[in-house]
């Protein structure tokens, strides 16, 4: 018989937390290669994103998506909504881009051009310029509200907020023409589309890197959950050298015989991590693959007279074999890289053959079906279409209308029309047979378009003469 109390024998309840309190992070500053490099993508990023709206190109914005217009403009190139088809093909081969990257190196979009990346770093500049280093913005945050620490807080949040904003109105640059826009925004002169756009870009900018940061990368990002579907062991990925070392343990630097490894358990490869991981603890989703950990203890083994490399881009082959950097790197060539960069390459070479040898001329015919076929004067046999000429080139051309397919036929309209540089316009037409000519019902003609002036302009389409029975 128990004599367990009531009490001893209820069950225990165990309390699991889907979601960990986020726990703020204050990524030590650091400098080295990687860091530098990381910079570099940083300029070299928000200078084309903030000085392309700017530069113009044959009197106009080079790069500007007139949703109005529905015409976009990429320097030389104007696309149309039937051009939708080079939309889709860049988005392939920007996916094909990052699946062979990711293949070969790691998260190498994360850790240095991701818009998320860039802006967290631009922030975090400002918020150590303005709040201190590391030490000096968790003092801050853990002591009272002060007037010195509210002007601190402000002064940050208001250069975020002006950086944000102004990444707001460049974004929406790029769909209305950024002097217009500036004009508009002098004057309080914006529509409501282009008010909503600057603002949630700049509220998505200002939350994203200035307060959510790492949690973007680690909870909203699908990136980083499908990752491991595309690395395998010979991708470069961050790691630490276990075997090198491990056991880890503080010591003098004129230390020798300890018997612990290289790592002396500094915990400076935490401290400037932006996510916050421990990469001593293997790969995790959450790394961003942007070396900073390299940096950091690289310092470190030349301060206590270690070879650098404890932390280091590698693969796990080259750890398991020991491998050297001409070793791992043989192990590029391999057969999903080789497959990646085979259809990369094929996708690629198309799609500039397409855009090399397109016409920038198109013509769509309608029919007039109100009148299927009637007979006119001396006999002759009449259908109506109109022409839907577009004229996607920046130029304006002269462009002469010829119809062949049946004996005899001609144009009852004049054959050359004007159109003006990316224009389009309708032209009726009126097309005529002599009476005994074709067949009876339906009969296949097609209309050749062709610009006066430069040979390579021309277009022919298919159509139908009705024929009266």
């Amino acid at each position: 018989m128990s004599t367990a109390s009531p009490k001893q024998q209820e069950p225990k309840v165990q309390v699991i937390r889907m979601y960990a309190a986020r726990e703020e992070i204050y990524p030590r500053e650091i400098k080295g290669r990687f860091t530098n490099l990381r910079w570099l993508c940083v300029w070299l990023t928000q200078i084309v994103f903030y000085g392309l709206p700017w530069l113009a190109w044959n009197g106009r914005q080079a790069v500007l998506f007139d949703l109005a217009a529905r015409k976009f403009y990429l320097f030389g190139l104007v696309l149309w909504p039937q051009d939708f088809i080079y939309l889709a093909a860049l988005l392939i081969i920007c996916a094909y881009g990052l699946f062979l990257f990711t293949a070969v190196a790691g998260r190498l979009w994360c850790g240095y051009a991701c818009p998320q990346t860039v802006y967290t770093e631009i922030f975090m500049w400002v918020e150590r310029k303005i709040e201190g280093n590391r030490s000096a913005r968790m003092r801050l945050d853990k002591q009272p509200w002060s007037v010195e620490k509210v002007a601190r807080k402000s002064a940050k949040h208001f250069a975020w907020g002006l950086i944000a904003l102004w990444t707001g109105f460049t974004f929406v640059g790029y769909f209305t023409p950024v002097r217009t826009l500036l004009g508009e925004a002098a004057s309080l002169g914006l529509g409501p589309w282009e008010w909503f756009w600057v603002l949630f870009y700049g509220f998505a900018t200002y939350g994203n890197a200035g307060w959510m940061r790492e949690q973007v990368c680690k909870y909203m990002c699908p990136y980083a959950r499908f990752q491991s579907s595309m690395f395998d062991k010979d991708t470069m990925i961050v790691t630490y050298d276990t075997e090198r070392g491990e056991p880890r343990g503080p010591r003098a630097k004129s230390a020798t015989g300890s018997g612990l490894g290289s790592c002396i358990d500094c915990s400076m490869c935490v401290q400037v991590c932006p996510t916050g991981i421990d990469i001593r603890n293997g790969l995790q989703y959450d790394c961003i693959g942007c070396g900073a950990c390299i940096d950091a203890c690289d310092i470190v083994m030349d301060k206590v007279g270690q070879p650098r490399g404890l932390i280091r881009y590698a693969t796990e082959n080259a750890l398991t074999n020991k491998w050297s950097a001409r070793q791992a790197f043989r192990r590029v060539l391999r057969p999903r890289v080789l497959i990646y960069t085979s259809i990369l390459l094929a996708i690629v070479l198309a799609f500039m053959f397409s855009l090399a040898t397109r016409t920038p001329l198109k013509v769509d015919v309608l029919r007039d079906r109100g009148a299927m076929g009637r007979e006119v004067e001396d006999g002759m046999i009449e259908n109506v279409y109109r022409l839907q000429i577009m004229n996607t080139d920046e130029r304006g051309h002269a462009f002469r209308i010829k119809v062949k397919g049946i004996d005899g036929i001609t144009l009852a309209t004049p054959d050359v029309v004007d159109v003006q540089g990316t224009a389009t316009r309708g032209v009726p037409v009126r097309v005529r047979v002599p009476h005994g000519a074709g067949k009876a019902g339906s009969n296949k003609i097609a209309f050749e378009v062709e610009a006066v002036d430069e040979e390579r302009l021309e277009v022919k389409e298919k159509a139908v003469f009705i024929v009266p029975r």
